[in-house]
């Protein structure tokens, strides 16, 4: 597949102190992570939305546990593709690197990215809604129906952002930040509709970024974008890391 870029978008990474990567469901997919929306299974009968609230956990804590046992299940069994590895090679290229994700799996800090800033939780975490208490993956899914805190005996929810639920606040100022002092902001695999989320590569692009879009299809970023990429991360970043890495190698010769 043909990965032309331009001359801007080049220049600018070269050029970059702080590049911001924002990354969204499509990068996941691209390894095989299910949306857990399909027409088959048990799941098939439920819409996300009445299962991912604290009213449908404490309506009925047992159902929802099930489905997100289903999902660490299959999301440990999953693994980092050649666009998360891209980007873990393209935090060795610039003096300032981050990744904001809207993404649940985990699989950033699996491919090996140091700075990841997790919008909406993180699906390999737990913790007591009684004491707090943070409980693994392997503690949870150990213990048969809704798993209970070792510490006080409470009730263990998975570490993820819920409908109606605020996003992390340490993890969101972080974000900011990042896109407001970004040089460059890649957008990759995310629908730019989810808000607030969506509303960060706007905060970059208005702070003077150049907001390049990196994704199979047009979203409503891309009117504003000052590139897209139509494409797979998978194909896309590795090879935009070989030309930028080639470009400012040859810059620092001179």
């Amino acid at each position: 597949m043909s990965t032309p870029f331009s001359t801007r978008l080049l220049s600018a990474l070269t050029a970059a102190r702080c590049v911001v990567a924002f990354t969204g469901a499509g990068m996941s997919a691209e390894s095989g992570v299910p949306t857990f929306r399909g027409t088959d299974g048990i799941w098939s009968k439920f819409k996300a939305e009445e299962l991912a609230s604290m009213s449908a956990f404490m309506k009925n804590p047992a159902l929802v546990w099930e489905w997100y046992a289903e999902r660490k299940r299959v999301i440990s069994g999953i693994h980092p593709n050649a666009g998360h590895l891209a980007l873990v090679r393209m935090q060795g290229l610039f003096p300032d690197f981050a990744i904001v994700t809207q993404n649940i799996d985990n699989l950033h800090q699996r491919a090996g990215s140091t700075m990841v800033y997790e919008l909406h939780g993180n699906i390999e975490r737990n913790y007591c809604i009684k004491c707090g208490a943070p409980a693994s993956n392997d503690e949870v899914l150990a213990q048969h129906g809704v798993p209970t805190c070792a510490r006080c005996g409470g009730t263990i929810r998975p570490d993820v952002v819920w409908f109606g639920e605020m996003l992390p606040e340490d993890d969101w100022r972080h974000s900011e930040r990042a896109m407001s002092r970004a040089d460059v902001c890649l957008s990759i695999g995310t629908s730019g509709i989810v808000y607030p989320a969506a509303s960060l590569p706007l905060l970059a692009k208005q702070q003077g970024a150049f907001l390049a879009e990196v994704n199979p299809e047009r979203t409503p970023l891309s009117d504003v974008a000052d590139e897209v990429i139509t494409g797979p991360s998978g194909v896309i970043l590795p090879a935009l890391f070989d030309q930028v890495a080639a470009s400012r190698s040859h810059s620092l010769q001179y």
